[in-house]
């Protein structure tokens, strides 16, 4: 094989990108997050960090 490139393969016709970027989606959720974090610490902020990945998921992220 003359090419070390790996193959393209094209996106099914059920893929569709998401509709923002990943630092512009669920803008609410996010801020809730990152504010308890820096308030409380991470271990302490599990419900608003899994709200986040769930809006990031139905927003069309593969978290």
């Amino acid at each position: 094989m003359a090419d070390d490139k790996p193959a393209e393969v094209p996106a099914a016709a059920g893929d569709e990108q998401p509709p923002k970027k990943a630092c512009c989606a669920c803008p609410e959720t996010k801020k809730a997050r990152d504010a308890c974090i820096v308030e409380k610490g991470e271990e302490n902020c599990g419900d608003l960090i899994e709200a986040h990945k769930a809006c990031m998921k139905k927003m069309g992220f593969n978290i």
